[in-house]
């Protein structure tokens, strides 16, 4: 099943912390950067009172296989889209401002 929603950067950090779980398939497009991978785990961090969203990828792309950890609060602004596949659900979110 095929779901697609627009949400604010915003929104769609609060999305990724209430839905994503460790072994889904994240797909983060932001700049001119794709980045698929499998989902090692999300912590939220406080930093000056603010909370932060780390989501710890491991990269599945044909040139680069290699595990990061992407802040998501840094890159909110230039998200522009975010696939999250869970099992049988593949939902996209086009980010909007």
């Amino acid at each position: 099943m095929k779901e697609e929603i627009v949400l604010k950067p915003d929104e769609a950090l609060e999305y990724v912390k209430l839905n994503v779980k460790e072994e889904d398939v994240l797909e983060l497009s932001y700049n001119r950067v794709y980045a698929p991978g499998d989902v090692l785990n999300i912590q939220i961090e406080e930093e000056f009172g603010e909370e932060n969203v780390i989501v710890s990828l491991h990269l599945n792309g044909e040139l680069v296989s290699d595990v990061v950890r992407v802040n998501l609060n840094d890159i909110k602004d230039d998200l522009l889209e975010i696939g999250h596949i869970s099992g049988e659900k593949e939902t996209i979110i086009v980010i909007e401002d």
